[in-house]
């Protein structure tokens, strides 16, 4: 994370404390014996941790009346203090910008929308700056800090420079957008590839809580995989680890933007969707509402283009499951509104193409609105703050 001067700190300056941070922060409020177990951390360990994390406010410890056992007093609970701190997320898409604040626990309190008219760096930087302000004006009725602002673009996006390195649809090329964003707008700012900053917020605060191996596979504009294997958020060497999108399951099928033919992107995506059903229907299809519309209403050949769609995302799980074997895999993104029209397929194709026990991965499909990806980018700078100052990271 870029950091500005004064900016708020978090007081964890060791592993052992972002661990149990991170730990109360998904499973909470636990008592410290809990906390231990699943940090895998000594009780004398887990007080040495909490002491400053209690002594700065980050968390609360107190009796909770309702866990009491038969017999003596309420067991003692640790949990965070959601209210001890803020942070401003936002997804950066082709023609708008979504933006939310949220507390410490990554609950939304705000969120706004601005179009983008312009993708240019500097009119976007100018855009996110003025989201950001105006964000800040509302959070400054509170007396939280505003501790961190995280950006979300799809792309390949090197976090650890908070550099978009190429962002397809925004075309952009080594952007050093935390950096920019950073000075404009006075924060500590992560930038991270989209589907990774969503994949986070599962992992810490949604369908993937307690699970050390899961993949979440977003469908829309692109087809896009996050991964966590072991507990952690998998980049790869390269930071595009994941691209399940521009796995090849048609060696014959349309050629793709990324050079090879019949990617699953090439079938499943947005504007591949779009494309094809013109193509069956000989109708102008705007877009992909209306391409949704058309199969809704039975126009010849429409519901089997999403049929191929699903057939080609299912494929693209079954490689995923069988590479990696997650306990889940979470289906998500804008492209769930055409959900009915493929979910059968897309578990026919996984079934067939999962091997062996690959196939008993729990498939779930979790719908997100546009806002959850600005969370998801606000995911990104709590995982950010949080992990800042120690000398390894706690997720």
């Amino acid at each position: 994370m870029r950091s500005t001067p004064h900016a708020e700190t978090f007081p964890a300056h060791t592993p052992a404390a972002a661990q149990v941070f991170t730990t109360v922060l998904s499973h909470g409020p636990l008592t410290r014996l809990e906390a231990g177990r699943r940090a895998g951390l000594s009780p004398a360990a887990v007080t040495k941790a909490v002491r400053p994390l209690l002594a700065a406010g980050y968390l609360a410890e107190g009796a909770d009346a309702e866990a009491r056992p038969a017999l003596g007093r309420p067991a003692s609970l640790v949990r965070v203090n959601a209210e001890r701190a803020l942070f401003i997320g936002v997804k950066v898409t082709g023609g708008e910008l979504i933006a939310v604040l949220t507390d410490l626990r990554c609950r939304i309190r705000l969120a706004r929308r601005t179009p983008l008219p312009d993708r240019a760096p500097g009119p976007v930087l100018t855009a996110i700056t003025d989201l950001v302000h105006e964000l800040l004006a509302r959070a400054a009725e509170s007396a939280a800090p505003v501790a961190g602002l995280g950006v979300a673009v799809s792309g390949d996006v090197d976090r650890a420079e908070g550099v978009v390195r190429y962002s397809p649809f925004l075309d952009w090329r080594d952007v050093p957008l935390a950096e920019l964003a950073a000075t404009a707008c006075g924060l500590p700012v992560v930038v991270d590839h989209d589907v990774r900053a969503l994949t986070v917020a599962e992992q810490w605060f949604g369908a993937g809580v307690g699970l050390s191996d899961f993949a979440l596979v977003t469908v829309g504009a692109g087809i896009g995989c996050g991964l966590v294997v072991h507990g952690r958020v998998v980049s790869g060497a390269h930071g595009v680890a994941g691209e399940i999108g521009h796995v090849v399951v048609d060696p014959a099928g349309a050629p793709c933007h990324c050079g090879n033919r019949g990617c699953v992107e090439a079938i499943a995506g947005e504007a591949a969707v779009v494309a094809r059903m013109r193509e069956v229907t000989g109708r102008q299809v705007e877009d992909s509402a209306a391409a949704v519309l058309l199969a809704h209403q039975g126009a010849p050949g429409a519901r089997e283009v999403y049929a191929r769609a699903g057939d080609a995302i299912g494929r693209g799980i079954a490689t995923v499951a069988n590479l990696l074997g997650p306990a889940r895999v979470i289906i998500s993104g804008e492209g769930l509104a055409a959900y009915d029209l493929f979910a059968e397929q897309i578990r026919e194709a996984f079934t067939t193409a999962a091997f062996g026990s690959a196939a008993r991965c729990d498939v779930q499909t979790r719908p997100l609105p546009f806002e959850e990806w600005a969370r998801g980018a606000a995911a990104a700078a709590i995982q950010s703050f949080i992990t800042q100052s120690t000398s390894s990271g706690a997720g």
